[in-house]
């Protein structure tokens, strides 16, 4: 019996060692479950910045960039990821912009020297945080950096369709889970042209330049996504924007700050006359030098050649720009007028020969006048078309007598 109750008391002591271990070995076990696993996203913070423009004709628009941010001691990333870098000393650089050849590429460098260029020239820059899941912000930070290979980075840029803005735009929504829904604004459709001169207000040549080159379908009413290749037309879309997977919406962007706040911008002074200025000014001189023409009845040939030599090289650049990729500019109504044919007739005018030169040059006035209807002028063209109107009446008044 005492056998018993020991093999009894040792299986006992056994179970309750058995108990204890597995006890202890729980406890030790509950705590490492229960830990919270940390997602590595939540220290990313990804942000789409929009820059005020400033007085240089590259920025006359604004600019907009990506800010990618790592909070994480061991990271600690914060950089720009601009689609607007390129290299104006870049041979035939112009040349290359007016034909639509351009290609700007995708640059990354700190975040503290992009901020400091907007800061040196005054202007204000506007953060938006985006509200991005983890995998989203995932998606986001992979894209940018296969964009940033040397074999991704160099795109084809084109102003209205594929600029900074646009880039920014559509890599983002690329990298979200779900579709970026947009407040409707129907009744706000201003034409391409509108929104330059809303942006070149204050640089009247500059948009004199635009006007020149820009053709018809720049007149056209533009839809919502058209007109977020202006950076603060995107800003304002994504201040209202949502995201709607799965049935649920969320806001596409978490929070919005200022990274740079307004300073003083100092704009230099430019030409002092305004173009309308430089055409009335020209209108004035033509009707005296007409009055002038019709009482003495003869014509000035250095002010014809003055006249023809300024309508035929912007006939040359119109000419130039049908061969432009940008399709804003291939369908222009002031090459009605303004085209290479006066260089074809100036030998004779200056030899003072007959020629038919003035009798297509005033039916193209009135057909150049009648396309103001339908196409919207650079400022103070109509100008010197009424200049070469009036010499085309004298020279044909003249042949009659």
């Amino acid at each position: 019996m005492k056998h018993l109750k020991t093999i009894f008391w040792g299986l006992k002591t056994l179970f309750g060692v058995i108990l204890a271990g597995i006890s202890t070995a729980a406890w030790g076990q509950t705590p490492q479950q229960e830990m919270p696993v940390v997602d590595p996203m939540d220290s990313v913070e990804i942000s789409l910045l929009t820059c005020q423009p400033h007085d240089e004709v590259y920025s006359l628009y604004g600019h907009t960039a990506i800010r990618f941010r790592d909070s994480r001691k061991e990271k600690m990333i914060d950089a720009a990821f601009n689609y607007g870098v390129f290299d104006f000393k870049k041979s035939m650089f112009v040349l290359r912009f007016v034909f639509g050849l351009t290609d700007y590429e995708l640059g990354a460098y700190p975040y503290k020297y992009f901020v400091q260029e907007y800061r040196k020239f005054g202007c204000l820059v506007t953060e938006q945080v985006l509200n991005l899941t983890s995998d989203e912000k995932q998606k986001l930070q992979d894209a940018l950096s296969e964009n940033l290979r040397p074999e991704n980075k160099i795109y084809r840029y084109n102003y209205f369709y594929n600029n900074c803005t646009t880039k920014a735009r559509d890599i983002i929504e690329q990298c979200i889970n779900g579709k970026v829904e947009y407040a409707d604004n129907k009744d706000d459709a201003p034409s391409y042209r509108d929104m330059v001169h809303e942006m070149t207000r204050n640089n009247p040549w500059s948009r004199f330049g635009n006007d020149i080159l820009l053709g018809i379908k720049a007149d056209k009413p533009t839809t919502q996504r058209e007109q977020e290749f202006l950076p603060h037309h995107l800003m304002h879309d994504f201040d209202y924007a949502q995201i709607y997977t799965n049935g649920q919406y969320r806001p596409l962007i978490k929070e919005r700050r200022i990274a740079v706040p307004a300073g003083v911008q100092i704009v230099e002074s430019g030409f002092p006359l305004s173009p309308m200025t430089c055409a009335l000014i020209l209108l004035a001189v033509g009707l005296v030098l007409f009055l002038i023409e019709w009482k003495n009845r003869q014509a000035f040939v250095v002010w014809d050649v003055l006249l023809m030599i300024a309508a035929g090289t912007i006939g040359i650049v119109l000419t130039m720009m049908l061969f432009s990729q940008h399709p804003t500019v291939s369908l222009n109504l002031q090459i009605i007028l303004f085209n290479p044919l006066p260089w074809f007739f100036l030998w004779p005018v200056i030899r003072g020969r007959k020629t038919c030169y003035w009798m297509i040059t005033a039916i193209l006035c009135l057909l150049f006048l009648i396309g103001a209807l339908f196409q919207s002028y650079a400022e103070g063209i109509c100008g010197l078309a009424l200049c070469l109107l009036f010499q085309s009446i004298i020279h044909l008044y003249r042949v009659r007598q």
